[in-house]
């Protein structure tokens, strides 16, 4: 089959695919502070890394339907410049779904899930504790993504990576073990997948 993006009626299925096809994506839990100090967290699925030298992580936030139209998170980070990833393990699934809630800019989020904080150390917002990844980062840039048919656009937030937390209980002689991580992966629709199993391919030589 084939469809045109921006015109997903044509394409007779119950929803538009575009998101089911590219797969699995990591999670970005991202945990911010107003300027305020009002603690923010949300999980974003448009998410991944982009360098590694210096480390560079991006995520792409969609426009809020509040009348402001822009979400805490992309608020908070563009007021303070900082925000963490949090990795989201399996085990912390439900929370990371709870957070996902509609929540006034008032509101705790933390709390809101019943999740603890722990402190960062080289920005102000915290970290999720429990979570097995922490990327301490702060705001490289950012750039309206174009409009959508009712006018409307998604924000790309690039952030520079600046400090790492791991947990060395996730750790297999020194390396990262995603089978005792089991991260979460976001699919399409209401879909999430797990990392239990891993393969290895060495990439061929010249």
């Amino acid at each position: 089959m084939f469809f045109v993006p921006g015109k997903h009626k044509d394409h007779g299925l119950p929803y538009n695919p575009f998101k089911a096809c590219v797969l699995p994506r990591p999670i970005a839990w991202l945990s911010t502070q107003s300027a305020t100090g009002v603690c923010n967290l949300a999980p974003y699925s448009f998410f991944n890394a982009f360098a590694d030298e210096p480390p560079i992580i991006g995520v792409g936030i969609a426009p809020d339907s509040r009348e402001e139209g822009t979400k805490d998170t992309l608020r908070n980070i563009v007021e303070t410049r900082e925000f963490v990833f949090n990795l989201v393990s399996w085990e912390q699934r439900t929370a990371m779904n709870e957070s996902s809630k509609p929540a006034p800019a008032d509101v705790d989020e933390f709390e809101a899930a019943g999740l603890e904080k722990l402190p960062s150390q080289v920005i102000k917002p915290p970290r999720v504790k429990g979570a097995p990844v922490h990327f301490e980062c702060k705001l490289f840039k950012t750039m309206g993504l174009p409009k959508n048919s009712g006018g409307k656009h998604y924000t790309l937030v690039l952030g520079e990576v600046v400090g790492m937390h791991i947990d060395e209980a996730y750790l297999t002689d020194g390396m990262v073990d995603a089978t005792k991580m089991k991260p979460l992966a976001r699919l399409g629709y209401q879909d999430y997948s797990v990392v239990n199993e891993v393969v290895q391919l060495v990439r061929p030589s010249a």
